[in-house]
């Protein structure tokens, strides 16, 4: 099974790809559902093709997916076809696309690059995947709401084409993610990349006689909005995190050809530390290392900022019904990330927020799960004297002893 996780901008690709992901997916400005994400533009492919040959001479094959997959007006055909020649740019390995006329665009400019369907297009049954197969799809991202038999059973009816399954990351209570709240309480709309999570928000209830329900939001104090309540779905509230990381065997047995990470606006911590536990424990699953190795990268998990974890779909429509209240939140902070080695001991250090000279701090590299570090010192690089303290931007130099290395991360408790 493949391994893909996000990428929110170059640093999160490389650190991606680092830890153990075998490709990742990006998004281009004006065209990805995650506007909000940093993207990429410019001559950023030089960039991106570089790293994929640094990896290819490592003897690691990488490959690289373009999310092309917000709702497409007319307009954005028009901006789509002036874009192409600088799509041919990048060294992509396929397109991630939902809408038709956009595939068509891709399908003819990019004979040779197959076209992977999103989970946008909320393909869930076996004759819808036969007709995007037949259209020209090579691979389907099935919809959050298929179950894991329903998984299996389209991989029986059509074996031919590629499965792609999410595994992990924060769910939408929306059917696939096609959602009108955030356009409709802020006018920012969700199917062009600018969701504002109002889901996410605080709500308080109401009732009136004859069974009647309203919601006020914390910052409208006032306007209430009218709440449908139906047999078969659910209010509009914010859903728990999907964690299917203890059933990767069943997807296997399901099908399941890549196994998809959620999250291209998270952090690198968050990016790096997902792929590193998923990792390992396909890792386990193909033989190549013990129950026991894979157990404390699989454990790092609750490490990164999460919601309350679920299974979603996969066995129960009434496990993925249920919402949560709590904050999405990690019991450490990035402190920073090691940058080049200098000497025997001393490294670049890229701080990314305040911390004070004394803190234990903690490493973690691609197969180094945690290393605690309580006597390692901070330098000035150019007076090699003692720093106190450090913050965000400031150079610095870190003298430790422990066995690290380039693109490892640091990170401290976040209550020191």
């Amino acid at each position: 099974m493949e391994l893909l996780s996000p990428a929110g901008n170059f640093e999160k690709l490389d650190y991606a790809w680092e830890y153990g992901a075998d490709a990742a997916y990006i998004g281009l400005k004006n065209f990805s559902l995650r506007a909000k994400a940093d993207n990429f533009s410019g001559e950023e492919y030089k960039n991106i093709s570089l790293l994929k040959e640094e990896y290819k001479k490592r003897g690691l094959t990488k490959k690289l997916y373009c999310a092309i997959n917000i709702s497409f007006h007319n307009e954005d055909l028009k901006n789509l076809l002036e874009e192409v020649k600088y799509f041919k740019q990048y060294p992509f390995d396929a397109f991630i696309v939902q809408d038709l006329g956009a595939a068509r665009i891709l399908k003819e400019s990019f004979p040779d690059i197959p076209l992977h369907l999103s989970t946008q297009a909320n393909c869930i049954n076996y004759e819808a995947v036969r007709v995007y197969k037949d259209l020209g799809f090579s691979r389907v991202v099935l919809g959050r709401e298929a179950s894991l038999e329903g998984v299996r059973e389209i991989k029986q009816r059509v074996p031919e084409i590629e499965l792609e399954c999410f595994v992990h990351g924060a769910m939408c209570i929306s059917y696939s993610g096609r959602c009108l709240i955030s356009a409709y309480l802020t006018d920012r709309s969700a199917n062009a990349g600018a969701c504002t999570h109002s889901c996410r928000w605080n709500y308080k209830m109401y009732s009136e006689k004859g069974g009647h329900f309203f919601v006020e939001e914390s910052e409208r104090k006032g306007e209430l909005f009218p709440v449908e309540e139906g047999e078969n779905y659910t209010a509009l509230f914010s859903s728990k995190d999907l964690c299917m990381i203890d059933y990767l065997d069943k997807m296997k047995e399901a099908g399941v050809d890549s196994l998809k990470i959620e999250g291209r606006m998270k952090s690198i911590y968050y990016t790096a530390l997902t792929a590193r536990a998923y990792r390992k424990k396909i890792d386990f699953l193909n033989g190549k290392i013990s129950a026991d190795e894979a157990a404390p990268f699989v454990e790092e998990l609750y490490n990164t900022a999460h919601r309350e974890f679920s299974t979603g779909f996969y066995f129960s429509s009434a496990e993925a019904n249920k919402t949560t209240a709590g904050e999405s939140k990690s019991p450490y902070m990035l402190a920073g990330k090691i940058g080049k080695r200098l000497s025997e001991n001393e490294y670049e250090f890229i701080s990314m927020n305040k911390i004070d000279s004394g803190i234990p701090l903690e490493y973690v590299g691609p197969d180094i799960c945690s290393i605690e570090d309580r006597d390692y010192t901070l330098l000035k690089p150019d007076t090699q004297e003692k720093m106190d303290w450090v913050c965000h931007g400031h150079p610095c130099i870190i003298k430790t002893d422990k066995p690290i290395a380039e693109k490892f991360l640091v990170r401290c408790k976040e209550n020191l």
